[in-house]
């Protein structure tokens, strides 16, 4: 019997959930999308703001949509306090949490609710497998979003030096997007990492990308002929250029910088290679890599886009992939993708 593995795409609203076992068929996998860990963990906050208690957060660096109840909080007039690894889920500069009026202490103060922040609850995750009468599985593979820690840098920037070294020394191979050891930038990553005790993981864009290539027909074209694979998230967009295994190009912007008409424009340019970092960059979007592109991967042209937010090139000359049957799941079918890629490199 195969080995099963609960692949977690983690996001700010929901996290989407694959119970992945190979000796099933895909369809027969259980599948769920159920509240993210910062909602989970938000709503913890709100039941305490509502008894007028303070808190302190502590042990990981997590997604940062659990903020906003930490600000209601402080608003409501209670107190915060977090440890020093809980508070880089507000800010890389822990001198903006302090100016924000937070407490840094690795104690929890008489008075206060302790508050864990985490992205993988391993506990919780235990109890949910067993009233859902499902078996523990033998790994777990997780993304979520990463942008990075860059001290003294634009975050925007920082990014994109990991997608330089990425194109460069990771030769663009698609299975180098998923980390066996994150770079110590990627700190969000690496906690979760050692939450799920050294899975994989990887950054939830990328992941949801790989999604496309779990479909046989598209993974089979991207050796015919160069395409554009593209996840519309609802905050982040990024695009890839392929052909033959090897990523040529990234594009990445936020989703509401841009419309249909703007969106199918910058990758018109991007797939010519014509499209400037700086461009995107001064457009308040991440930035733009392209290598020397291929003349036979014949401008990239056919278009697979993905993402929540993918019907804002819906009337374009693109197709929308269900990886595995099911959109919402890309990023977990991306996990499992990337990890076969990997194990066929290494073989």
């Amino acid at each position: 019997m195969g080995k099963t593995t609960l692949c977690l795409d983690i996001g700010s609203g929901t996290q989407d959930v694959l119970l992945y076992s190979p000796d099933k068929e895909i369809e027969n996998c259980p599948k769920f999308v159920i509240p993210s860990p910062a909602l989970q963990i938000g709503r913890r906050i709100e039941k305490l703001r509502m008894h007028g208690e303070s808190i302190w957060l502590h042990d990981r660096n997590m997604g940062g949509g659990v903020t906003r109840f930490i600000r209601a909080h402080q608003k409501a007039g209670l107190k915060v306090a977090a440890s020093r690894s809980a508070a880089y889920t507000m800010a890389d500069d822990l001198t903006r949490v302090t100016d924000m009026g937070i407490e840094l202490t690795e104690r929890c103060p008489e008075g206060f609710e302790p508050v864990r922040l985490t992205d993988f609850d391993e506990s919780w995750w235990r109890h949910f497998l067993e009233a859902a009468e499902l078996p523990w599985p033998d790994h777990i593979a997780a993304c979520a979003q990463d942008h990075g820690f860059h001290p003294g840098e634009s975050n925007r920037r920082g990014r994109f030096n990991l997608w330089q070294t990425f194109l460069t020394e990771g030769e663009g191979r698609p299975e180098a997007l998923i980390y066996q050891n994150p770079p110590a930038m990627l700190t969000r990553l690496r906690d979760l990492q050692a939450d799920i005790n050294g899975g994989v993981v990887a950054d939830t864009g990328a992941a949801a990308v790989l999604g496309a290539l779990y479909v046989d027909e598209i993974e089979k074209l991207s050796f015919k002929t160069g395409i554009t694979l593209v996840n519309i998230g609802n905050s982040h967009l990024i695009a890839f250029l392929l052909y033959q295994g090897r990523i040529h190009g990234v594009y990445e912007q936020h989703t509401g910088c841009v419309n249909g008409e703007k969106l199918w424009s910058d990758l018109e340019q991007f797939r010519c290679g014509c499209l400037a970092f700086e461009q995107v960059f001064e457009e308040r979007g991440h930035g733009c890599l392209t290598q020397e592109l291929p003349m036979d991967a014949n401008g990239f042209k056919p278009t697979f886009v993905l993402g929540p937010r993918r019907t804002m090139l819906d009337g374009y000359d693109v197709s929308f992939p269900a990886p595995g049957g099911d959109m919402m799941l890309a990023g977990c079918f991306g996990l499992i993708k990337g990890m076969d890629l990997a194990t066929k490199t290494k073989g």
